[in-house]
């Protein structure tokens, strides 16, 4: 039998019975098959799967044959960086069609109804194809984890528009949303799609400075200006200079420090620790933050002015429980993360699992749902993920009934004690503990964690 190819495979066909037909016949040969009926969605899927060949249709509206919306689509897709390789998929065995769409760019063409092993033979060529002109130069696809997922829900589907439109630009921008909703990421989203993306992104956790390394962290220090001082040192607002400072957790800043960051915001210079020379910089702002800014002003807790300055324009990230149809593509696209990491085979989600993912509340949010599939993914050994791998009574405080009594009944506390602490991060846990994540893999597993 031979092996399955590393590839993502996108099929794009009106017809439903074909796109199960397809997908199941392409399941076993490839490690991921994608479908779709709408051809609105291609470039959202492009951009979110990264697949490395599309199997497209020529025709999606009844009694229209011309294969000109294959054509369009076949020329939209070839216009995006980096763009996968096409086959193009109909009905019609119009030789003079295929010349044209191969003339335009496509791999190959499949004719309806299709042979199953010519089509695997074909799609298989076009990814080796695609994958050799990649390695003479083309450029790679970003990594998966490093792109943010947009989903389907109308919320995000609205934020991805702002972002669109504020990125560009070097207005500041000040990301809210709760813990978990990705903050970080649509931080990174924001510098990638600037003018400053070939330039530094540099981030700084305000709420992990220490108070008294303030200065000297964000605007730096000239030696002897401390006792450890021993050569100059540049702070973040100059290592970001020409590129986006990013300060997350903005609301844990203490008033008297924030007036030393509005000083700097505003005149756009620093000043480092132990000199008397204003340095200019050139910065992109993003902040961000779980916190109430508008009613910490309110409270005298956070500087108005300075409010005003990092809130340009104001993004904020909806919180999982209300927009649960992003659920399945952020649970598919962590599926396929955690599979590939350790080379197996990617899980299917059942329909009852999906449900019972959809009915939880999520409280720590998409890093919430990320932690439950790499649980899911690791510990499963079958093909299909169900509602049993998930165990959602972590989220609650566990009453003790009689304490622990026996070394494996004092671990088993300590494991779970210590996997809840850290919101269900594995690899911060198995940190914690002491032991590789191997290890508290086999001890999970061991004692029905």
């Amino acid at each position: 039998m031979k092996s399955m190819l590393p590839a993502t495979i996108l099929v794009v066909d009106d017809n439903r019975g074909i796109l199960s037909a397809a997908e199941l016949l392409l399941r076993a040969h490839f490690r991921r098959v994608v479908t779709t009926h709408n051809p609105e969605r291609i470039r959202a899927l492009i951009r979110d799967e990264s697949p490395d060949v599309v199997l497209l249709d020529m025709n999606f509206h009844a009694g229209i044959n011309s294969g000109n919306e294959g054509l369009f689509w076949l020329t939209e897709i070839r216009k995006l960086r980096p763009a996968p390789a096409v086959v193009l998929f109909t009905a019609y065995a119009d030789i003079d069609l295929a010349v044209r769409g191969i003339k335009e760019g496509a791999a190959d063409f499949i004719v309806k109804p299709w042979d199953n092993e010519r089509l695997v033979h074909t799609l298989t060529e076009a990814y080796r194809a695609h994958v050799a002109a990649s390695k003479q130069g083309a450029p790679p696809a970003p990594a998966m984890q490093d792109a943010i997922c947009w989903g389907t829900s109308p919320a995000m589907q609205q934020l991805r528009a702002l972002v669109e439109r504020v990125a560009p630009t070097d207005a500041n921008v000040l990301i809210t949303g709760e813990n978990g909703t990705g903050k970080g990421m649509l931080a990174r989203e924001l510098h990638r799609l600037s003018a400053r993306s070939g330039r530094p992104l540099v981030t700084v956790d305000m709420g992990a400075v220490v108070e008294t390394l303030f200065e000297s962290e964000l605007f730096g220090h000239v030696r002897g200006a401390f006792t450890d001082a021993r050569t100059d040192r540049p702070g973040k607002f100059e290592a970001a200079d020409g590129g986006t400072l990013f300060l997350d957790e903005i609301g844990n800043l203490p008033p008297y420090l924030q007036a030393k960051l509005l000083a700097a915001l505003q005149s756009r210079t620093v000043t480092r620790l132990g000199s008397n020379r204003a340095l200019p910089v050139d910065i992109r702002l993003l902040t961000a933050t779980n916190r109430p800014l508008d009613e910490m002003v309110a409270r005298g807790d956070f500087r108005q002015d300075l409010l005003y300055r990092i809130n340009t324009i104001r993004l904020s990230l909806p919180p999982l429980r209300e927009r649960p149809d992003d659920i399945l593509p952020l649970a598919q696209r962590f599926l396929r993360r955690w599979a590939d990491a350790a080379g197996r085979p990617i899980p299917i989600l059942t329909e009852a699992a999906l449900r019972k993912l959809r009915s939880y509340s999520w409280p720590g949010n998409v890093r919430e749902l990320e932690h439950a599939l790499e649980k899911a993914t690791i510990l499963s050994d079958s093909p299909e993920i169900s509602p049993d791998a998930f165990d959602f009574t972590s989220a609650i405080v566990r009453p003790t009934p009689t304490p622990p009594t026996t070394l494996e009944e004092m671990e088993a506390d300590l494991i779970r004690r210590t996997i809840d602490s850290h919101a269900g991060n594995l690899s911060h846990a198995a940190t914690a503990l002491g032991i590789s994540r191997q290890t508290l893999y086999n001890k999970i597993k061991r004692y029905g964690i």
